[in-house]
């Protein structure tokens, strides 16, 4: 028997988007929150080095300033009208987060303290602006803790280790969820008037990535299988600084904080690539330079990674030698003890799994995949939208890195992650609750598991010809060698065959455990589907834009082609092929032009 709730508003996943919409939808409408894993172990808790906000604590800032710089890190497409809005609100949100308790980092007159940031600028010099507002380097984590403490107090209504495996239709509109309880194996259907996605990213397409093991695409492959687009897929970020094979973030706030990139031959070489604000070059383009080292043999010990040196001695140097000053007028000097200060997990981090103490010598460092810039298709309110025509779906709503709104456009800025999930999961849950107010619920299918049972039933009853763990690593494999930082057609064609050829191989894997209570074997099978279609359809769109554009680059198209690819691509997964559409980036004020760091 399946078991039934019903909930005005159901939100899937419970990192800062989720919460942040639960929050607010739950101050409107009866609200439940489902996730596969217990909220405060959400990925956003990953997130180091701060939330981005013009609020010119130490030097001058403006939200017109972070609307261009996001515009133009987005290599211009980035929806203007979107990324103004989510520029202007948000020194009211992170003050709104202060007044939560979330405990920011602070000047020595007791504002929040800011840091410098890839990509951040004074538009009038040309030089980084201190706006990322932080909690030494693990601002994701309180942002994760003050927003879950915030729901419990207003008793949103928790579903911890639910996994959602599909979305219910009826009659062409929202219904609700199905999820299978962990503990149980057993299949609930929750009945809703709005559902919102804020399922996270599919880091884990790849084979160094600093995504969580959950981070599976699920939102994203889920709407596909019911017939919904995804946008901008082609888009994805590679931080330049990941360890060294293991992939674990090394947050930008690093350099931030004066750390420097270093090549084989100790030459500091984003002066090269990025004369003006060097290290601290968008995230695209540090990576690209880094890849471009390694392959010209300046790699460390001749291998594929860079140190990344933060040790007083080398910051101090290089502070020196740029002229860096403090927003007082005085030389820009640190000692270790400050560096521990603002940097104590990362610390903590390298000297745990790598053995290297930062404080007394460089980290190794690679690129690793970080952020999914495509996603749902949504306007500025979380609203899903299914066609080019940008017409919404009621009821349906996405927040957060599964959503593409689109502010990140080709190439995302840091710190504007967490501003995302804020501030667009704020609106998502502001709309569900006016929706909930005024909507009916829809009436259930009869056959509202149908689908899921599917799908579970033929991966627990396949002979096991083929292995997921095998299908997995081809995967991830081919994902990286040929849709990564660099891109070719012959690479990407070859992809999306493997891919196709990995899609049928998964129709006979199975799975070893039979069994109903905490089955991951099946899960995380399950997982590996959607992480093919997620694969599928970011090759496919990235192997049909013939041009090189923030984060996809083609080094048989090496310019950006504004005549031509000045637009979103929208996917739908068909039977047998993706079907790619467009539509036009929407601009304001800020006119495409060549990007200069």
């Amino acid at each position: 028997m399946t078991n039934q709730h019903q909930y005005e508003v159901i939100i899937v996943g419970a990192g800062g988007a989720g919460l942040m919409a639960a929050l607010y939808a739950s101050k409107g409408a009866k609200t439940a929150v489902l996730s596969k894993l217990y909220p405060t172990r959400s990925h956003t808790g990953a997130a180091q080095g701060g939330i981005g906000a013009a609020l010119g604590n130490l030097e001058e800032d403006r939200a017109e300033w972070h609307t261009y710089d996001t515009v133009k890190g987005s290599d211009y497409l980035g929806d203007q009208d979107a990324i103004e809005f989510m520029c202007q609100e948000a020194p009211a949100v992170v003050y709104e987060l202060e007044h939560m308790g979330l405990p920011f980092s602070r000047t020595k007159e007791g504002r929040i303290a800011q840091r410098r940031f890839g990509g951040h600028t004074n538009n009038d010099t040309g030089k980084p602006v201190l706006r990322s507002c932080y909690a030494a380097d693990r601002t994701g984590h309180m942002i994760l803790q003050t927003l879950y403490q915030q729901c419990i107090k207003r008793e949103v209504t928790f579903f911890d280790e639910f996994h959602v495996l599909d979305l219910v239709m009826s009659e062409g509109q929202v219904a609700g969820v199905v999820a299978v309880e962990l503990a149980t194996g057993e299949l609930h259907v929750f009945h809703a008037k709005a559902v919102i996605f804020a399922t996270g990213g599919h880091g884990r397409v790849w084979e160094v990535t600093s995504n969580a093991y959950a981070y599976t695409g699920d939102g994203v492959a889920i709407t596909l299988r019911r017939g919904i687009p995804a946008q901008d897929m082609e888009f994805f970020q590679f931080h330049p600084t990941g360890i060294f094979k293991l992939g674990i973030l090394i947050t930008e706030g690093v350099r931030g904080e004066g750390g420097v990139l270093i090549n084989k031959e100790g030459q500091r070489f984003m002066k090269e690539y990025a004369p003006s604000v060097k290290d601290l070059a968008s995230r695209d383009v540090v990576s690209r330079s880094m890849y471009i080292e390694m392959r010209e043999g300046r790699g460390i010990n001749g291998k594929n990674y860079m140190y990344l040196d933060v040790t007083p001695e080398t910051v101090n140097k290089f502070a020196e030698i740029d002229g860096r000053v403090r927003p007082d007028g005085t030389p820009y000097r640190v000692t270790g003890e400050e560096i521990l200060k603002k940097l104590p997990d990362i610390i903590d981090f390298c000297r745990t799994y790598i053995g290297v103490d930062p404080m007394k010598e460089p980290m190794p460092v690679q690129p690793t995949a970080h952020y999914a810039m495509g996603g749902i298709p949504t306007n500025q309110f979380g609203e899903v939208l299914i066609d080019e025509n940008k017409t919404m779906l009621p009821g349906l709503y996405a927040a957060g890195e599964v959503a593409c709104v689109s502010v990140h456009g080709a190439n995302r800025l840091g710190t504007n992650s967490l501003l995302d999930i804020v501030v667009f999961g704020k609106q998502a849950g502001l709309k569900a609750a006016e929706h909930a107010k005024d909507a009916s619920f829809q009436p259930l299918p009869d056959d509202a598991t149908d689908f899921t049972r599917q799908q579970l039933d033929r991966l627990l009853k396949n002979s096991g010809e083929e292995r997921a763990a095998d299908i997995s690593k081809e995967m991830k494999q081919v994902m990286s060698a040929d849709v990564g930082v660099f891109r070719t057609e012959k690479g990407m064609s070859e992809a999306v065959q493997k891919i196709r050829e990995l899609r049928e191989r998964y129709k006979k894997v199975g799975v070893d455990d039979k069994g109903k209570l905490f089955n991951t074997n099946l899960l995380n099978t399950w997982e590996l589907g959607a992480l093919l279609d997620v694969a599928e359809v970011t090759a496919e769109a990235a192997l049909a834009r013939k041009e090189s554009r923030g984060a996809h680059a083609r080094e048989d198209f090496p310019k950006r082609n504004d005549a031509e690819w000045m637009k979103h691509s929208l996917a739908w997964l068909k039977e047998d092929k993706i079907e790619l559409r467009y539509k036009p980036v929407t601009q304001t004020k800020y006119e495409p032009k060549e990007r200069v760091y």
